[in-house]
C-alpha cells in the first residue's frame, strides 16, 4: 500500500496488457474522456463492479426527452398527406444542392 497525492491509500499496481476490439477502444477513450479518468481507471472500476455484483452504469431514462421526441415524430407525421408515402427523386436532391452550393468556375 502507498498513499497518492491526495493522501488516499492505494494498492500497489500490477501492469497488465489486454486485447480489446477496436470498438471497445473507441468506447474506452470516449468514456474516459467524458468522466475525466484514465482508461486504466475505467477498467479497474468495471472489475470492481463485477467483484461486488454491481450493475454497469446505465443512463437513467429521461421522460422529458422521450416526450419531446414523440412530439417531434407526431408533428412530422402530420406534415405528410395521409395514406400517401413521401416520394422523392435523386435529381430533386441534386437540384436543391446545386442551388445552395453553386459550382466554381474552372480556371
Amino acid at each position: 500500500m502507498y498513499k497518492d497525492c491526495e493522501g488516499k491509500a492505494r494498492a500497489e499496481m500490477v501492469r497488465k496488457q489486454i486485447y480489446i476490439e477496436e470498438r471497445h477502444e473507441r468506447l474506452l477513450k470516449r468514456i474516459s474522456k467524458a468522466h475525466g479518468v484514465s482508461e486504466a481507471e475505467l477498467i479497474r472500476r468495471a472489475i470492481e463492479r463485477e467483484n461486488v455484483g454491481g450493475k454497469p452504469l446505465l443512463l437513467t431514462p429521461d421522460q422529458a426527452a422521450r416526450d419531446e421526441i414523440l412530439c417531434f415524430v407526431k408533428n412530422r407525421k402530420s406534415l405528410r398527406p395521409i395514406g400517401r408515402p413521401y416520394r422523392w427523386s435523386r435529381l430533386d436532391a441534386y437540384e436543391d444542392r446545386e442551388k445552395r452550393f453553386p459550382r466554381r468556375a474552372k480556371g
